[in-house]
């Protein structure tokens, strides 16, 4: 078969005829369609052998072509384990097989098979740690063989974004029930979001058959789709997964490269349904599909699937599906239906008038194929004796194409993350979801309605609840008609000889299951653990019932006692890239930004702050530093600090708030004086740190970092509302805006535009804060440095922030007052030896490592992280913060350059800066506690691989003893 004798329209409603697509699949030349998937133009090609099983490394070809399975797993130049059944193929592909031993046709390791009985499940756990040592041999023999494709580590990365999204009606799944639901909510005037996994509306309206005529999908399709194109109150994403189900609707969705994070007030899941395997020998050779993938195959893709057919169902649908082939030209050569007869009489009439073998009561037991396993050859047909038992002699039938249907499992996995049970209805011999939160609805084949007119009042249903709690005008409900059983009971048939898979990515077998239950796991949530049944890419889609049941049975309890795994996001598999791509962070500018910009400021991002980096031409950023830092040692300076979180804490209690918040002591801190603030959480590891001013007996202004603010007050009301305290905490850093005027001539500045504070250092010394006015202003003003010099922070109110800056400019005139930026903030801080969060610190420092132990309150009976820094602080120290030194001239690390011992990696550099002021490098670096004692040498790995010997020096590099400050 070519891809130039596909069948006919209507016969491929994806594929662009007119534009042909050439690839390569193993380094041979095939061509395709538009529209296509690799897999269905591979097989339009005749191609069927597609991939080789994990373990086993069977041939396999599509089983549910909807990408519910790993059958189809294939090698792309830049990506491993791409399903082939749901990636586009394109012009130029190249696409290879993976997971084989010499080539996909003629894999040297397919003799694992034969020795399957020599691995039964859970024997790695006992086989290869024994005896003692063992496991250093079989290690690198376990390496080779593992793993599925190959990285390409040369790949260069592709653009990633997120959007958001704001609806009151997200509908997840367009099938007749998700298309019906969306149109009967955006006709009452609710703003809906519709999303599909597929690349066009339809779901099962595209491929599958719901009457005899074979007219009925078709006409709805096109109805409700003329209905909703161009719907001004509609939102369609296709090709679109939901991923997850988070609190209040929230749901990630991914399409192409980008995530939607969407809020939607209601949501209706219509997923629908997917369609499950009947277990028998040989059930997953190539050729063997579900009949809902040859459907998908003929409607969407216009490829015939085989020439002679067999079809194996356990509901009417099959039968629907077989007319289905008779059309397109495929010989029927057999129907099997498990059940003793099928729903609608019509049906088997139907099948006798175009003279379609039927087999009632009876099951494939064994799937014949030709040499190499390569393709199904036939099937062998036995009649049904009892529950999982058939006849001892049956019919052999011969076939290219056996299609197989035992029912249908519904799309649980959004629903149970989202607090859904699944409950199994013995009548039924189905799963049934309920216990769904509020504002979260079910419609269609997801809840258990299948027949069409049913599904489409069911969607009506769950619309209209939708629209009530809107406040929107609901449509009329209609009524429910009879339902058919879909679901057969017992579709499992164990063959003495094995190879009757239960889970096609994990290679499971019948006596897999039964065997893990007889090993003492008789939780389905063990039995997933110890046989990795449901670990693989489908996620349990086509083995998460057949498993049930098989676990019910071996361990003597219902289905609905034994229920299936737990289902948790994502959904589907998604890429890093996904997760990682761009954020839309808010851009914020404080509101000294202008004059920056007028000062001729080279801006960089601090958080969502913009900050001036330094003051001058872009490509002089070290002179201009220098130029900055001189200043502020030698005279003064000015810098915004806006940014810098504030928090007000008010109240009878606000003292008690930061005691047991802070690991200082903050109950007999004097008025109008501040202290230092180090914050740990329960850990011990230090997560911020401010400055705390007290300004009256039950008012504190508290001072966090940039990028922490809105974490610490976040903490302060969690805490807060567990502790119940008399207290009031407000985030003002928006509020305020504040600068720092710090340099050996501060104080006379300041004096010239503030003369109701005195300044003198009896009255304001080192640590005291003072309310005042500045430029007639009123101003919280606090004597602190964090860059090492007499130093004054300025808060005012964020409206008068230009006057502010005006003011200070104009009166430092005379002492050559000029505005530093970050970079040469971090440059002095550095020269002091202080630490900045996050970038001297990370998510595992607690106070010990940065020689903070200076900032604990030891008397105090409790404060967050107390108990874990007093365990910590018993055990022997493993890394320090020390500071280092190079002389100039030498390679100058970088943030993250690695720390050695040897040849371990002890530490990295976390901070590391050319001093003009001391005439060397300076940085500080996390080492080996062996390694960080003053004078010892510390190799630092650099650029290119040179190593450099930095000397260890005590802290601070400059004014230890903060004569400057203190003046």
């Amino acid at each position: 078969m070519n891809s130039h004798t596909r069948l006919p329209a209507p016969m491929g409603l994806l594929i662009d005829r007119e534009r042909p697509v050439h690839f390569s699949f193993d380094g041979q030349p095939y061509q395709g369609f538009a529209g296509d998937s690799i897999a269905s133009a591979l097989l339009g090609n005749g191609r069927w052998l597609l991939s080789r099983s994990f373990k086993y490394h069977r041939p396999r070809g599509p089983l549910s072509l909807a990408g519910q399975d790993a059958n189809t797993l294939v090698q792309l130049p830049d990506e491993p384990n791409v399903l082939a059944d749901l990636h586009a193929v394109s012009d130029g592909l190249v696409v290879e097989g993976q997971n084989f031993n010499g080539s996909l046709d003629h894999d040297r390791d397919a003799y694992l098979g034969t020795f399957s009985r020599f691995m039964p499940v859970g024997f790695y756990y006992r086989s290869f740690y024994k005896p003692k040592g063992m496991w250093k041999v079989w290690e690198p023999l376990i390496r080779k063989k593992a793993g599925l494709g190959v990285l390409n580590l040369d790949f260069k990365p592709q653009y990633y974004d997120k959007a958001y999204l704001f609806v009151d009606l997200a509908v997840i799944g367009a099938g007749p029930a998700g298309l019906r639901a969306a149109l009967d909510a955006a006709n009452a005037g609710a703003k809906v979001l519709l999303i599909e996994q597929q690349p066009i509306l339809g779901g099962s309206l595209n491929y599958a058959r719901f009457d005899i005529q074979g007219e009925r999908a078709a006409r709805l399709r096109q109805e409700l789709l003329g209905a909703i194109e161009g719907h001004p109150n509609i939102q369609v994403l296709c090709e679109a997964t939901c991923n997850g189900w988070f609190t209040d609707n929230y749901l990630p969705v991914i399409q192409h490269r980008r995530m939607y994070k969407v809020r939607a007030t209601r949501c209706v899941v219509a997923a629908g349904s997917f369609d499950q395997p009947v277990v028998f020998r040989n059930n997953d050779l190539p050729g063997v599909m579900l009949t809902s993938a040859a459907q998908r195959l003929m409607k969407l893709y216009a490829v015939k699937p085989g020439q002679r057919a067999v079809l194996l169902t356990g509901h009417d649908d099959g039968y629907l599906a077989a007319l289905d082939l008779q059309e397109q030209g495929v010989t029927v050569a057999a129907l099997v239906d498990l059940r003793a007869a099928p729903a609608d009489p019509a049906l088997a009439a139907e099948l006798k008038r175009r003279d379609i073998p039927l087999h009632l009561g009876s099951t494939v037991y064994e799937a014949l194929h030709e040499r190499g396993m390569r393709h199904v050859s036939g099937a062998e047909i036995r009649p049904i004796t009892g529950q999982g038992k058939v006849g001892e002699h049956g019919l052999r039938v011969a076939c290219d194409l056996l299609c197989m249907s035992a029912g249908y499992m519904p799309v649980y996995q959004l629903l149970c993350q989202a607090g859904g049970k699944l409950a199994y209805e013995v009548n039924r011999d189905a799963f049934t979801i309920s216990g769904l939160p509020a504002g979260l609805d079910i419609a269609g084949s997801v809840n258990g309605q299948h027949a069409l007119d049913n599904v489409l009042t069911d969607a009506t249903r769950a619309a209209a609840q939708a629209l009530a709690a809107l406040g929107l005008p609901t449509p009329a409900l209609g009524t429910f008609g009879p339902e058919a059983k879909v679901n057969f009971p017992w579709p499992i048939f164990p063959h003495p000889k094995g190879k009757d898979f239960v889970d096609f990515d994990e290679d499971l077998q019948v006596r897999d299951i039964v065997n893990a239950t007889r090993s003492g796991y008789r939780d389905v949530q063990l039995v997933k653990r110890f046989s990795t049944v449901g670990m693989g890419p489908s996620q349990g889609r086509h083995s998460a019932l057949p498993t049930a049941r098989l676990v019910a049975q071996a361990t003597g309890r219902s289905i609905s006692e034994t229920g299936v795994t737990t289902a948790r996001p994502p959904f589907q598999a998604e890429k890093l890239a996904h997760v990682a791509g761009r954020a839309f962070d808010p851009y914020r500018q404080t509101p000294m930004h202008r004059r920056h910009l007028e000062a001729g400021a080279k801006m960089m991002p601090a958080g969502i702050w913009q900050r001036p980096a330094y003051y001058g031409k872009p490509d002089a950023r070290e002179a201009c530093m220098q130029a900055e830092a001189r200043q502020v040692r030698e005279k003064v300076g000015l810098i915004d600090v806006s940014t810098l979180g504030g928090l007000d804490v008010r109240g009878a209690d606000a003292a008690e708030l930061l005691e047991r918040l802070y690991t200082f002591g903050f109950a007999k801190l004097a008025i109008g004086r501040t202290r230092y603030a180090l914050m740990t959480n329960e850990h011990g590891v230090v997560i911020d740190d401010g400055v705390c001013a007290r300004l009256g007996a039950q008012h504190f202004y508290v001072t966090a970092t940039t990028s922490g603010v809105d974490r610490i007050y976040q903490q302060m009301l969690k805490w807060n509302a567990q502790w119940r305290l008399d207290v009031d905490i407000t985030n003002v850093t928006a509020a305020l805006a504040a600068v720092n005027l710090a340099g050996p001539l501060s104080r006379q500045v300041l004096a010239k535009v503030c003369d109701d504070v005195d300044l003198s250092a009896q009255a304001f010394p080192y640590l005291g804060v003072r309310l005042g006015t500045v430029a007639g202003i009123p101003a919280r003003i606090m004597r602190v440095g964090f860059v090492g010099e007499l130093g004054y922070e300025v808060h005012v109110p964020a409206r008068h922030a230009e006057r502010l800056w005006d003011a200070l400019m104009q009166a430092g005139q005379g002492e050559g007052i000029r505005p530093f930026g970050v970079e040469t903030q971090r440059l002095l801080r550095l020269e002091k030896g202080h630490v900045i969060i996050s970038q001297d610190t990370d998510g595992m420092t607690h106070p010990g490592e940065i020689d903070m132990q200076w900032a604990i309150g030891r008397k105090k009976p409790f404060f967050v992280g107390k108990r874990s820094i007093e365990i910590l602080e018993a055990q022997p120290l493993k890394r320090k913060l020390v500071g280092f030194t190079l002389p100039k001239g030498v390679t100058q690390p970088l943030e993250g350059h690695l720390v050695l011992d040897g040849a371990h990696i002890s530490g990295n550099v976390t901070s590391c800066e050319y001093s003009q002021t001391l005439g060397r490098i300076i940085g500080l670096a996390y080492a080996g506690a062996g390694q960080a004692t003053p004078g010892m040498h510390i190799p630092i790995r650099v650029e290119g691989g040179e190593i450099v010997q930095a000397q260890v020096v005590p802290l601070p590099f400059f004014d230890p003893e903060n004569a400057r400050q203190e003046v």
